[in-house]
């Protein structure tokens, strides 16, 4: 008996630390997330562009990073310029009772914070999640995450659990990573305090034991396992867990299952339209829907034939990215998605932002919502489409819903 109750023991202490949230107390709850839009971000193609190719890895294209650097995106010098981790939404979310700012993606899996551990020089306006102030804070003793880009930069730091409430929903014990260093381009954005993963939790950086998204936790507690993102057009839009609300969208919606190998939401997209008229992309990457990511990137073909049909559209020396004439009327564009499905992006959802010189005024030219992948083995379909389309995640059935707003 003594023998047993020692391997028991044992057992237990050399057992990863996973943290074991524990779940809403009412069954089939839903709740809503507004999202607040920032009343001093200004669009920056060339910066939406760069944060993007950061995100995943990717080699960026022509002189973009010099771009940036113009722009006031690597400097910081022109206030109004947005910087290149910057989100121009962003949710609040409360942790052990602090309220803090943060962005949420579904091309991401890390539920990670500006906290007190950062040196001074790093927190800079930033509202801080304090650990010491929170009576529901347990630390997982020897847990780190880390995230890092193709150029480097990144954010680290350690980990611990607590209460985590969502648009009044709560998780309790929920994996909060606390970063004790950020690169200088997340410290500057001084409106973002963290960011909220929902994408699989497989693609979670903590080790050496992953841990759960707050969707995968609170996921068996909703009404329905879903969320959805309603981020529509000059507004800011919100999201929804565990309700499909109809009147958010036209018609009906059209599910896609989806692959989730790579821990992304992500979907066949092998067909796309040119004002209404449809061509194949046969040999096209798959698609993720990403609201962490500003632009569409898709396969240079796809681009290519995009762009080759408006007037003085051109790749900017500069930038590296396509640009057109402000002037110009886009034509509509679509995306198949799946074998059944396209989804419609407006003309006019397809101008991003006006192209600015150094000193900040206009050059008559326009920076497109459509951008190219460069060559890389992925399209990225983030709030340009998002904006045209009610889209539903859902992880119960490992699919996404789509239906055009109403």
């Amino acid at each position: 008996m003594q023998l047993f109750s020692s391997l028991l023991l044992a057992t237990l202490l050399l057992t990863p630390v996973l943290a074991a949230p524990a779940r809403p107390q009412s069954k089939g709850t839903s709740f809503k997330v507004d999202r607040v839009r920032r009343s001093n971000h200004v669009r920056n193609g060339a910066v939406a562009l760069k944060q993007a190719y950061r995100k995943y890895g990717w080699k960026l294209p022509g002189n973009v990073t010099h771009a940036t650097t113009a722009a006031g995106g690597e400097t910081g010098n022109v206030p109004a310029t947005p910087q290149e981790a910057d989100a121009e939404f962003l949710s609040p979310v409360s942790i052990g009772g602090q309220t803090l700012m943060l962005d949420f993606d579904t091309g991401s899996s890390d539920l990670w914070v500006f906290d007190t551990q950062l040196p001074a020089s790093q927190r800079q306006n930033h509202r801080l999640y304090d650990p010491s102030k929170s009576s529901t804070f347990k630390r997982i003793n020897g847990a780190t995450w880390s995230i890092s880009y193709g150029d480097g930069s990144g954010a680290r730091g350690n980990v611990g659990t607590d209460t985590v409430d969502i648009g009044g929903a709560t998780v309790t014990n929920q994996a909060i990573e606390l970063a004790t260093a950020v690169a200088p381009q997340f410290v500057r954005d001084v409106h973002s305090d963290g960011l909220v993963g929902l994408a699989f939790s497989q693609l979670n950086t903590v080790k050496p034991t992953q841990q759960k998204t707050f969707f995968d936790n609170i996921m068996p507690e909703l009404a329905l396992p879903v969320f959805t993102a309603d981020l529509r057009h000059a507004t800011a839009g919100s999201y929804e867990f565990g309700i499909i609300d109809s009147s958010k969208f036209s018609g009906r919606l059209t599910y896609i299952s989806i692959d989730n190998s790579r821990g992304f939401w992500q979907v066949p997209s092998t067909r796309f339209t040119l004002s209404g008229r449809e061509q194949q992309n046969p040999s096209a990457s798959p698609a993720i829907a990403d609201t962490g990511t500003s632009l569409m990137i898709v396969d240079d073909a796809v681009a290519t034939a995009y762009w080759g049909q408006i007037q003085g559209a051109q790749i900017d020396p500069n930038s590296g990215e396509y640009v057109f004439p402000c002037d110009e009327s886009l034509p509509d564009f679509g995306v198949g998605i799946g074998d059944t499905y396209t989804a419609v992006i407006p003309g006019a959802l397809i101008n991003y932002a006006p192209v600015q010189d150094a000193n900040g005024a206009p050059t008559g030219n326009c920076y497109g919502g459509i951008q190219s992948n460069g060559g890389q083995s992925l399209q990225i379909y983030g709030d340009v489409m998002f904006k045209a389309q009610f889209v539903v995640f859902d992880g119960g059935n490992n699919r996404l819903g789509f239906a055009p707003h109403n």
